[in-house]
């Protein structure tokens, strides 16, 4: 499965310029920003009886607000290379009380405590079963990071 058909590629940070030891290059507003990186386990979810634990990074920075980044480990890509696929923080927050989702990203809870994100690209399906306990904890911690950063706002 590759992200990359489906998902813009992310963003990275490039140098801000060369730095003295008189005069540093001052941080970049995206260096400044609150970041929250949760890793959990998955299950792949398959016709297997048994489930496949995969490790999944999940990511969060208060540059981008809104969305959240979920990161499969390179073993898993054709590629490869770490597979990121990037959706809206509020499709993953909705789809923990109920299905949702109608594109490349769908969200719903399984039982209790379970919940399942199925990820669509031109190569495949993908089904991950998360514990909620996980998501829900990354998600505080991600609207923990955006009150901070909202307050350093407030306060320059």
């Amino acid at each position: 499965m590759s992200a990359t058909a489906e998902n813009p590629p992310g963003r990275t940070a490039g140098a801000a310029g060369a730095a003295t030891a008189t005069a540093p290059a001052p941080p970049t507003r995206a260096a400044a920003a609150p970041a929250v990186e949760e890793r959990v386990r998955a299950r792949v979810i398959s016709d297997d009886p048994l489930y496949r634990a995969i490790p999944v990074a999940l990511r969060f920075t208060a540059a981008e607000p809104l969305a959240v980044r979920v990161v499969f480990p390179a073993e898993l890509s054709p590629e490869d290379t770490d597979n990121e696929w990037v959706f809206p923080r509020a499709l993953l927050e909705a789809g923990l009380l109920a299905p949702t989702g109608t594109g490349d990203v769908r969200v719903w809870p399984c039982g209790r405590v379970q919940a399942v994100v199925e990820f669509h690209s031109p190569e495949g399906v993908a089904v991950i079963q998360f514990d909620i306990a996980a998501l829900r904890r990354f998600l505080r911690r991600t609207y923990a990071a955006t009150a901070t950063a909202a307050a350093a706002a407030a306060t320059r």
